[in-house]
């Protein structure tokens, strides 16, 4: 079955060509206008998807070497995201399906990241622990088999993503935070301030930023800006180790508590060096397999959505055209 994949869940535009066994195309717009304001204007966004969201698909189409008549179902994500995004995203593929009588299926965001790690590492089997790490959201994620998940602990206030774009903003760095700050932690001292690391009760795999987020302000209040410019590669990396430490350990501890030798990690935040090294070391450590998706995967793309819709619609499944977006949907 040949699927057209579409993305719209936040700001990027993206549209993705997958025929079971290749991706033929994926293509992202990604929405440079949110720099300015330090973070993601939704009414902006879901304008620029009204305007992308046709040349994007045409450009997938193209790049795979294929027209429309030739695609055989429509995957799209129909949440968790922004409701004007999402709603561009499921109306177009809304649409298609319609006019061609294609089967379309509503995908969960959140479904893809964990697909995203099948795209390059077709090795990756279930059953397995994913760190679905972005700007969103931070959760663990006990995939037992394809299409069956099990959420083991999810963040109770910040996600991790989120935590970096916050601190970079105190600290006078562009949006968005993380490669920011992992490129000034670069020069600093991981080890030169003791941020707190929220490990929450005992046995628990859920995840808190917020606090770190405030102990950074409190710190820089107590030193004063001058001095915070000049300390500020070693906030940077005492602050990006506080929060990679929690999200390694927690990942490690999940995959020891459901018994499996793999973990696959999702999201933005994947791309994250630190985090990868510290994760590989700890997994070759204790005889576990570590997955991360090339970086153009771990961002929001199609390619996820449409390899997710494969495994789906090939089982039969699809989505009525009465389908919703649910901006807050749970996996």
């Amino acid at each position: 079955m040949i699927v057209l994949g579409i993305e719209s869940s936040c700001d990027d535009t993206s549209a993705a060509i997958y025929d079971g066994k290749t991706l033929r195309s994926n293509v992202v717009s990604t929405q440079y206008i949110h720099k300015q304001f330090g973070g993601v204007v939704p009414e902006l966004a879901s304008r620029a998807h009204i305007q992308w969201i046709l040349p994007v698909i045409r450009e997938a189409l193209k790049k795979a070497e294929m027209d429309l008549q030739k695609i055989e179902g429509i995957a799209v994500t129909y949440g968790p995201g922004l409701a004007g995004s999402l709603l561009v995203g499921l109306s177009t593929a809304k649409g298609i399906a319609l006019s061609l009588g294609l089967p379309f299926i509503g995908i969960n965001h959140l479904e893809g990241h964990i697909w995203a790690n099948a795209i390059e590492n077709p090795e990756l089997e279930p059953p397995f622990v994913t760190l679905i790490v972005s700007g969103g959201h931070t959760q663990l994620v006990y995939v037992h088999t394809w299409g069956e998940y099990r959420v083991l602990g999810r963040t109770r206030d910040d996600a991790a993503g989120e935590a970096f774009d916050k601190v970079a903003k105190l600290l006078g760095l562009k949006f968005p935070g993380g490669p920011e700050i992992e490129r000034m932690a670069e020069q600093g001292n991981a080890d030169a301030i003791p941020f707190p690391r929220a490990f929450l009760e005992p046995g628990s795999f859920d995840f808190s930023f917020s606090g770190l987020k405030t102990a950074v302000l409190n710190y820089v209040k107590e030193i004063g800006e001058e001095k915070a410019r000049v300390q500020l590669p070693d906030i940077c990396a005492s602050f990006q180790k506080a929060v990679v430490e929690v999200l390694v350990e927690k990942s490690v501890w999940a995959a020891e508590h459901t018994g499996v030798k793999a973990i696959a990690v999702g999201g933005g935040v994947a791309m994250n060096h630190a985090l990868q090294n510290a994760l590989q070391n700890a997994g070759k450590a204790k005889g576990m397999r570590v997955f991360f998706p090339p970086p153009r995967f771990c961002t929001d793309n199609a390619a996820m959505i449409a390899i997710a819709g494969h495994y789906h619609l090939s089982r039969g499944e699809s989505s009525p055209l009465s389908l919703a977006v649910i901006p807050s949907l749970n996996l």
